[in-house]
This record gives structure tokens, sequence and C-alpha cells, in this order.
């Protein structure tokens, strides 16, 4: 399964999970707040991140959740969003709602990005792609905030997943930090091809 995450497949780009991350290792505080990230993150501090984004995959949690931050002038031009979910509402403009597996769902946002990256948004959704071996990189912005409680990076149940670190950076007070996903451990064969 790993071919259909991995960047040298048919379609190019990378399947990454994309997040903020607080010194202590959450992505949202308790009742999934985000505003002490947008603070941070307000700044398009790292251009070229959007640029390499052709379509994002995101868990229904996080759609909800970001819908309710729209108001907030929170909006990123990341390319067409897909939203995997059991319950797709009935009408949602601007946003594609899948009830397919992992996989496919991977798959039609591989096509929407034309040859550029996906981002894998959400806690539950990002655990589920590093655990079935479909993600070619993480990319984290450290913020300089320690919550002590909300949502962790991961969902529990997560085997460990081998990183190699390939860039860090600096802007501002925020770290972008980029590895490449290495090895899943727990799948047959996740590791994707180069």
């Amino acid at each position: 399964m790993a071919d259909v995450a991995a960047g040298g497949a048919a379609g190019g780009g990378k399947v990454v999970v994309n997040r903020s991350v607080s010194v202590d290792g959450f992505i949202a505080g308790p009742d999934d707040d985000m505003g002490w990230a947008l603070r941070y993150m307000r700044e398009n501090r790292f251009p070229e991140v959007m640029a390499e984004t052709g379509a994002m995959l995101v868990g229904r949690r996080t759609h909800d959740v970001s819908r309710r931050m729209a108001v907030e002038d929170t909006e990123y031009d990341g390319g067409p969003v897909f939203v995997l979910t059991h319950h797709p509402p009935a009408d949602d403009q601007g946003v594609t709602f899948l009830s397919c597996d992992l996989p496919e769902a991977i798959a039609a946002a591989r096509a929407a990005a034309d040859g550029k990256d996906v981002e894998i948004l959400g806690a539950d959704l990002a655990t589920q792609c590093l655990q079935r071996g479909l993600v070619d990189e993480v990319l984290v912005y450290v913020i300089p905030v320690i919550l002590g409680d909300g949502v962790r990076f991961s969902a529990p149940g997560l085997s460990p997943v081998e990183l190699e670190p390939y860039e860090n950076r600096q802007s501002g007070p925020v770290t972008m930090l980029r590895f490449r996903v290495l090895k899943q451990h727990g799948t047959a064969d996740a590791t994707p091809t180069p």
C-alpha cells in the first residue's frame, strides 16, 4: 500500500502529515482550541509549503473545527479539500466529502493535487495513514508554548514510526521540522519508495 503514497509513484507529489504542535506535544488545546497556534502562524512564515501543496485530506473533526475558526480569517489555500468521514453532510460548499477507504481517499486527493503534495490534517486521520504506511513526510511547526492538555500529536495505538530529519528552519518564533518516513513498525511493508 505504500505505493499509493510514495512520491515516486504515478501522480507525483508526497503525502505529508502537516501540523502545528506545542512544545509539550499538543496539536490543539482543550475544546479543540487552536487560537494559540494561529497567533504565531497568521503570517505565512513558510510560503514554500503552501506552494508545494496541491490538495488536503482532512479528518471530519478537524474540518468541523476549521469551519468554526473560519470567521477568524484562518483560510489556507492548500488546494481542493477532501474530508474523509462516515457521515457526509448534505451540503458543504468548497469541500468534497469522501466515505471510501483510506488508500482510495488518498488517491482522489493525489489526483486533484496535480503532481503537488497532499497534506494530511487531523490527529486520527494522520495516525491511520501512518499505521497503514501511506505517509512520505511529517512536517511540524513547533510553536513556543506549553499547553498542558489538549489533543495529542497522534491518536493512541500508533506503533513506532522511524523518521529521518532532513530540514529544520526558523521563522521568527516558529521552528519548522521536516522528516522523511523511513519505516512504520507493525505494518507488512510500509516503507515508502524514495
